[in-house]
């Protein structure tokens, strides 16, 4: 498989299925924030963190190379003529978003009851959190932009809300782990 094709210097890409499309359509900035925030996990997990945690990363980055290629997939190219499926991987559905809100509900019987909103910071790895977790935020809301255009798989949606969830919760495991104070935000009156 060579790396350049040399059929996109005009600016264009191609979707799963043919279709060529321009760089910035809404689809390839869905997709590609998608991909960026699937840099970011790989970097949280690279951290000295426990394995429970790096192995729960992985998974989440497998389903996020499939939520990548959920939305490279217009929806008059997800099915053959035939009828038969041309994404043939399994996709996100409520099982992967299920997967999210187990660990989500393992990590926070151990965190301490949150009283302030809790600025990013005090570690490393903690920060890459925060940084994941607004990555994910934005794929979230590049993804609402188009599903407004062409409606898409719901479980795309919740699987970005809830994972933003996940590495906010994250953030603050990490901060018990390390035994780093989490920085509370407490508005200064002026």
């Amino acid at each position: 498989m060579k790396i350049y094709t040399k059929t996109g210097d005009s600016g264009t890409t191609a979707l799963f299925g043919g279709t060529r499309v321009k760089k910035y359509n809404n689809r390839i900035e869905a997709y590609g924030t998608v991909d960026e925030l699937n840099s970011y996990i790989g970097l949280i997990k690279d951290q000295e963190i426990s394995v429970n945690i790096k192995t729960a990363l992985l998974k989440i980055q497998n389903e996020l190379f499939t939520l990548g290629a959920m939305l490279a997939t217009p929806p008059e190219k997800e099915t053959l003529k035939s009828g038969k499926e041309r994404l043939n991987i399994p996709k996100i559905n409520e099982d992967s978003i299920a997967f999210l809100e187990t660990e989500i509900d393992k990590m926070d019987n151990d965190l301490p009851q949150m009283t302030h909103f809790i600025l990013p910071g005090g570690h490393q790895a903690v920060s890459f959190c925060h940084v994941a977790r607004c990555v994910c935020r934005r794929a979230e809301r590049l993804t609402v932009v188009l599903n407004d255009e062409e409606r898409l798989n719901e479980a795309i949606l919740k699987y970005l809300n809830r994972l933003s969830d996940y590495l906010f919760v994250l953030a603050r495991k990490l901060s018990l782990d390390l035994e780093v104070d989490e920085i509370k935000w407490i508005p200064s009156k002026q």
